[in-house]
């Protein structure tokens, strides 16, 4: 297990933000990325506006093709240094995920889904979201950042422990609840 070293020294010059601006946190996680079998690769790594690419995501949705289109999506930027601000390179990258490039084509000319972008910026500005990493489950429970597997789990567990359980009714049921044509009163 590769451990992240601790952040540079509170007294070393504040460092921008962005991508290769962190040196220790790229080696951290290009060690856990590789301990993973995957490959980053910080400097290549390019800066940009990713509103098209994530329209496309939800265009993926549509066609049951979101994880394959996240997949190339993170594997172009994080690995090849690709440019996904970029609508010819958006239109390459989402036919090799299996969508039709018309179709690829028509959402990036119109502002097909961006009103399904906003509502997602929009529920991650509720949640409190500033960055990825963020992992959110069952709506409540939150952890920032790159995380180990274990405190995922956690995460997972809590929210599957204390989710809300259904307690089924039926017009003859001996519960509190009753049940009269078709509508149900719990007690």
């Amino acid at each position: 297990m590769v451990r992240a070293p601790g952040p540079p020294s509170s007294r070393a010059p504040a460092l921008e933000r962005g991508p290769g601006t962190r040196p220790w946190f790229a080696t951290w996680q290009t060690q856990r990325a590789a301990a993973e079998g995957l490959e980053f690769r910080f400097d290549v790594i390019r800066g940009g506006n990713t509103f098209d690419a994530h329209r496309l995501l939800h265009l993926a949705k549509d066609h049951g093709l979101q994880p394959e289109m996240k997949e190339r999506l993170l594997r172009a930027t994080f690995t090849e240094g690709l440019p996904i601000a970029d609508q010819p390179t958006l239109v390459r990258l989402a036919t090799k995920a299996g969508l039709p490039a018309a179709r690829v084509q028509a959402v990036l000319e119109t502002d097909a889904y961006a009103d399904a972008v906003r509502a997602d910026e929009q529920q991650a500005a509720r949640y409190g979201i500033t960055g990825v990493p963020f992992f959110v489950a069952d709506g409540k429970y939150a952890v920032r950042g790159a995380q180990e597997p274990e405190v995922l789990l956690r995460l997972l567990q809590r929210a599957y422990d204390e989710r809300s359980r259904l307690t089924p009714v039926t017009a003859d049921s001996n519960s509190e609840a009753s049940c009269d044509g078709d509508s149900c009163a719990a007690g």
